[in-house]
């Protein structure tokens, strides 16, 4: 369970060799869209030199929207520019349903995205994974 309330925005960074971990926790919406989008390009752009791919985390997020959406495709327009690879990490059912529904996933992460952590996506009520089958199957 995520230490966070539902209304709750986190976002913590990690520079592993070169590779950004965005860690983005709570609700990415209306709200706190523009912090994610001005963080990671702050991140982008930092003392380290620009990143080889960027991993944003997913674990601890509990709602998206379509602005949350946005800051998606904003952030990885400037991750490609600096010719980063993209990566979307333990995606919730909710930001799943949003990729889906909006037809963007394959825009995002190209026609593979089943890489692992990249492609997981985290099991929702009962332990299904979108389209009912059973996470792990």
């Amino acid at each position: 369970m995520s230490g966070l309330s539902p209304a709750e925005f986190a976002v913590t960074f990690v520079r592993e060799s070169t590779t950004l971990i965005a860690r983005v926790g709570g609700e990415l919406d209306y709200d706190t869209s523009d912090d994610l989008v001005t963080a990671v390009t702050e991140n982008l752009n930092g003392d380290d030199g620009p990143p080889g791919a960027v991993r944003l985390d997913f674990s601890e997020l509990t709602w998206i929207d379509s602005s949350g959406l946005s800051a998606l495709l904003m952030i990885h327009r400037r991750a490609r520019a600096l010719g980063a690879d993209f990566h979307l990490d333990n995606r919730p059912e909710v930001l799943e349903r949003m990729l889906e529904m909006t037809n963007v996933l394959d825009h995002l992460l190209g026609r593979d995205h089943s890489d692992v952590p990249g492609g997981q996506v985290l099991p929702g009520p009962g332990g299904l994974a979108p389209g009912g089958i059973a996470a792990g199957s």
